[in-house]
């Protein structure tokens, strides 16, 4: 596995997520309308744009409201913990980010994402006082090491780091809190638009099985979901569960498969398959149990080794990946194949790598979502500058724009759509509509959530895979 952004690393993501921190597969994966999305682009350009104008003055409305709200005690003062601005008092920390410059460190491999910051956030920041400096990293592990290289050398002190922010999750993520590396004073819970993110949603609140403990704070999002051509297989066809693609891959013998794990898509399909057995997907985000694992995993094996003489080529062997899907979806040899898209998958059937009557859905039994996120060093420089940065991102106009593929990003939400009003909902309303049924709503999408669970389990369920599969039929 080749390590870039936080998702590629922690596995959370992949190259089809237009969310995913990592080195996009295809161009009309990532980019939206600028992957070749002309039609699309024309017909909601013009919207896009305006939005656009309008964001840096609505976002200074929102914060400076939010100031006059503001108050609250120092956070940090516990023993141990290095004191910090505190978010309960907004008035102080906008005060003391006022003319400073927030060093962002983020992987910087895909010219859309880097646009859409440079262009939207950076404006909007400005308008609050606050320079953004974007330093793109090929990897995100770099900007990890630079930072625990401070803290070897005793560099522990606040304003005594290089780097105020980083976009991370995963292993990253987890290595950052090994070390005690992370402004741990629970900031993130408390920005003011920290009441926009569902901090009971296991997707959010645990990362990759560990908890985010409110060291990080949300920015985007990524979830799988399956697609079909309805245009062969009708709406009310389509399995709603894996107890249902059972009986559907014996209906329809040679016309399914999934990626050989551990390609992305098919590791992430198998732990799905593995939670829907198990019945409890949250008991694996922070323990495994060896016994539990042992008689899920069994059922599960047996179930695909019975299975496999109906998959595509007699179970014999997969796709490499999930562009080797997408062309066997494409050229009508399987029925379905699968995204991480939040945004849809319109700009693929631009691109023609997908057909025109591909539509993504989800199963009612749960699909794994990822978040991605953005971290403080303990050391850093401009802690202040950086939780603005945070909070902006979650503002819900922001949210509303990086979902729209228009824009050059389309990744999915941080923030949940039943904590908005009426108002608020507005943006991202007009972005979901835009992006018709060739998107899963977003509310669909979280209504169905599941979080990420613990490496050890992906990596015991690639490892049994191929032993039992791969090794078993010589796929």
């Amino acid at each position: 596995m080749t390590a870039s952004g936080p998702a590629s690393v922690a596995r959370a993501a992949n190259p089809d997520a237009a969310g995913a921190p990592r080195r996009p597969s295809r161009a009309a994966a990532t980019s939206g309308a600028t992957g070749g999305a002309t039609s699309r682009a024309t017909s909601r350009a013009t919207s896009g744009a305006a939005r656009g104008a309008a964001w840096p003055l609505i976002l200074l409305a929102g914060s400076v409201l939010l100031a006059a709200c503001g108050g609250g005690s120092a956070l940090g003062e516990e023993a141990g913990v290095v004191a910090a601005p505190d978010p309960r008092d907004w008035t102080a920390v906008l005060a003391a980010a006022d003319g400073t410059t927030v060093d962002l460190h983020m992987w910087g491999g895909s010219t859309e994402i880097n646009t859409f910051v440079d262009e939207v956030y950076g404006p909007a920041l400005a308008e609050l006082g606050v320079r953004l400096h974007r330093v793109p990293v090929a990897d995100t592990a770099d900007a990890v090491n630079i930072v625990l290289g401070e803290l070897e050398a005793g560099r522990t002190d606040p304003g005594s780091g290089a780097i105020d922010l980083i976009w991370l999750n995963g292993e990253n993520f987890a290595t950052m809190r090994q070390a005690d590396a992370l402004l741990a004073t629970g900031w993130a819970e408390h920005l003011p638009n920290a009441a926009l993110v569902d901090w009971d949603d296991p997707s959010v609140t645990f990362d990759a099985g560990r908890p985010v403990a409110f060291t990080t704070s949300p920015w985007g999002s990524a979830q799988f979901q399956f697609v079909a051509d309805t245009a062969r297989t009708p709406a009310q066809e389509l399995p709603r569960s894996y107890a249902e693609l059972s009986v559907w891959i014996r209906e329809r013998p040679g016309r399914f498969t999934y990626p050989a794990p551990p390609a992305f898509h098919g590791t992430r399909f198998l732990t799905q398959w593995f939670h829907e057995l198990d019945g409890d997907p949250d008991a694996w985000v922070e323990e495994f149990d060896e016994d539990r694992y042992t008689e899920v995993a069994g059922e599960l094996f047996a179930l695909l080794e019975e299975l496999a003489p109906a998959l595509w080529r007699g179970g014999v062997t997969y796709p490499n990946e999930i562009a080797d899907l997408d062309r066997l979806f494409a050229n009508g040899e399987v029925d379905l194949t699968f995204t991480q898209l939040p945004a849809g998958i319109g700009a693929n059937i631009d691109a023609g790598v997908l057909p025109a009557m591909a539509r993504p859905f989800v199963f009612d039994t749960g699909t794994i979502g990822d978040h991605h996120y953005l971290a403080i060093p303990l050391n850093a420089a401009d802690a202040a500058a950086a939780m603005v940065f945070a909070d902006l991102v979650l503002d819900p106009a922001l949210q509303a724009a990086k979902l729209d593929p228009v824009n050059g990003w389309g990744d999915g939400m941080a923030i949940s759509p039943d904590r908005l009003d009426a108002g608020q909902r507005a943006a991202i309303d007009a972005v979901t509509a835009g992006l018709g049924d060739e998107a899963v709503p977003p509310a669909e999408l979280e209504a169905v959530r599941t979080s990420n669970p613990l490496a050890e389990l992906t990596i015991r369920l690639e490892a049994d895979w191929d032993r039992r599969i791969r090794q078993g039929r010589g796929g």
